[in-house]
């Protein structure tokens, strides 16, 4: 049916459901009406980016008059930020793993709540890219863990709980297929590794620890290479899990930065 779903049945037995960290409610907010024509939801970890992109998208629907401007539906909370143009959402989801898992809890449930269909999900900001040209987009194929497994492990009470990270394949070749009509925006397909720390957990030199040499560093990152990773970043798995769990046609597309 195209439907958002969601794999809860404590949610049928509840009267109403406060999506807490967006501001949002079945009881105070219309869900259905705010929402249920939405077909994409951009995602990406700063608020200011993301307000950013919803005023791109507002001046490229033409949806945007003289002096106009994005109103953050989630000003209510300061955990993240949300923004509508047309139909396309645009969210922030914060740094990590557990930043973005919570954020997409409640937005999945949004789009339940809301009766919307047929949503894509693209995720978009920035990442080190891996033996690849600066200034490149990388479109990731599988999220891979720091053992370049295609797995997401979540620690569900005393149990871990192993779930696959693979994203839509048509929908990596179509955006691949759309970078082609862009000059000079070089983009390639490849397994994206999410690590659960910005310093030692992606090999960096510069943090207030350090327990390993740079030789071990770049062997490391030679055989990240060779198993197929092309970029490095902190929300990936958790995304691709979600995602792919709940009907989301789901893709992430990551700038490598200088």
């Amino acid at each position: 049916s195209g439907l958002v779903l969601v794999k809860n049945p404590h949610l049928d037995q509840m009267e109403e459901d406060v999506l807490y960290h967006l501001d949002l409610g079945t009881k105070t907010h219309n869900l259905p009406a705010m929402f249920g024509d939405v077909k994409f939801v951009c995602v990406g970890g700063s608020p200011r980016r993301m307000r950013a992109f919803a005023q791109f998208m507002q001046r490229e629907l033409g949806l945007a008059g003289p002096g106009e401007d994005v109103a953050d539906i989630c000003a209510g909370s300061d955990r993240y930020a949300m923004y509508r143009a047309g139909p396309v959402l645009s969210v922030s989801h914060g740094m990590g793993i557990p930043s973005i898992s919570i954020m997409l809890h409640e937005l999945i449930k949004l789009l339940h709540h809301a009766k919307c269909r047929d949503v894509t999900i693209i995720r978009i900001g920035t990442s080190g890219g891996l033996g690849i040209e600066p200034g490149s987009v990388v479109i990731t194929d599988t999220a891979v863990d720091s053992s370049f497994q295609p797995r997401f492990e979540q620690v569900v009470l005393d149990d871990v709980v192993v779930r696959s990270t693979e994203l839509d394949k048509g929908l990596a070749e179509e955006l691949l297929a759309c970078s082609r009509d862009i000059p000079d925006f070089p983009t390639l397909i490849g397994h994206t590794m999410c690590t659960y720390d910005f310093y030692e957990g992606q090999g960096r030199l510069d943090g207030a620890l350090c327990s390993f040499s740079s030789e071990k560093k770049l062997e490391y990152l030679r055989r990240a290479y060779d198993a197929g990773v092309r970029n490095i970043e902190m929300e990936s798995t958790a995304f691709a899990a979600l995602c792919g769990l709940c009907g989301l046609k789901g893709e992430s597309c990551r700038f490598h930065l200088l």
